[in-house]
């Protein structure tokens, strides 16, 4: 069966940008990668990489300085004739905390000019996904973090899109709350076979989510590894106690707390 939906592909992408101290720094460097349809890639590393850079030239909203990303219409491995449908949940809540839960959620869909009946109903779906059916009538200010977060990533669902960003979308939060939330989150991604791109410091979180895990490393960033996750779905807290389990996270974590020390060097001597 012919594999169907756009990929992401970088091509030596790098990213200089300049300071108000005067030395320009260089974010990213020959970064080569490609996001598949239909898969889950975490991108971890360091920080300060470029990890949540590389995020937004894919997402279009940053452009490289050097090097190419093209959206591929893998079903005929040309270039697509249009940008997929993207929509990114942030770490930072950004709800406006004047709109009620729903309106939230539909705020998107307003300025896509659906109609009110059709993103009613759209909006009522994406929150019963995160399950917060029955809290449409709340406001922000009446929600835990985790349910805002919830809230956060009901509007981005209810877009319909392609590709689903998620930078840091639980960094916020509390550990309790984190794994339950990483769990919800697993399970939508088993359900809807979205692709999806994911920052993260978790190993556990890039474990549990990916089927790809992009290991970058210190600044300027760089693709250091490319790891495959086959480790069976759906997965939860209770797949930290799995077969190969535990020599995936030492295979990653060997290879991050390689850039980690690099940068903490990095940082010292810039002190």
């Amino acid at each position: 069966m012919k594999q169907s939906g756009i990929a992401i592909a970088c091509d030596g992408i790098g990213l200089t940008y300049a300071t108000k101290a005067g030395s320009p720094i260089v974010a990213l460097r020959d970064v080569h990668c490609r996001f598949e349809p239909g898969r889950v890639t975490a991108i971890i590393g360091p920080s300060g990489c470029g990890k949540s850079t590389l995020l937004q030239i894919a997402r279009g909203l940053l452009l490289p300085s050097i090097g190419s990303l093209q959206y591929l219409d893998v079903a005929n491995s040309k270039a697509s004739s249009r940008p997929p449908r993207m929509a990114t949940v942030w770490q930072a809540f950004n709800l406006f905390p004047w709109r009620t839960v729903l309106e939230n959620v539909t705020f998107g869909l307003e300025l896509a000019r659906i109609s009110g009946a059709d993103r009613t109903t759209r909006a009522r779906h994406a929150l019963a996904k995160v399950e917060l059916t029955g809290f449409e009538n709340k406001y922000p200010r009446q929600l835990s973090g985790g349910m805002r977060q919830r809230v956060g990533l009901a509007r981005a669902l209810v877009m319909e899109p392609e590709i689903l960003l998620l930078d840091e979308p639980f960094g916020s939060l509390d550990a309790q709350t984190r794994l339950v939330l990483q769990e919800q989150l697993a399970h939508l991604v088993d359900i809807s076979g979205t692709t999806a791109i994911l920052v993260t410091h978790s190993i556990e979180e890039a474990i549990l989510l990916a089927d790809t895990v992009l290991v970058m490393t210190s600044r300027p960033g760089r693709v250091a590894a490319t790891i495959g996750v086959s480790l069976p779905r759906p997965r939860s807290l209770a797949t930290t106690n799995a077969p190969g389990y535990a020599a995936l996270f030492d295979q990653i974590y060997g290879l991050l707390r390689a850039e980690v020390l690099k940068a903490m060097a990095i940082e010292v001597e810039g002190a």
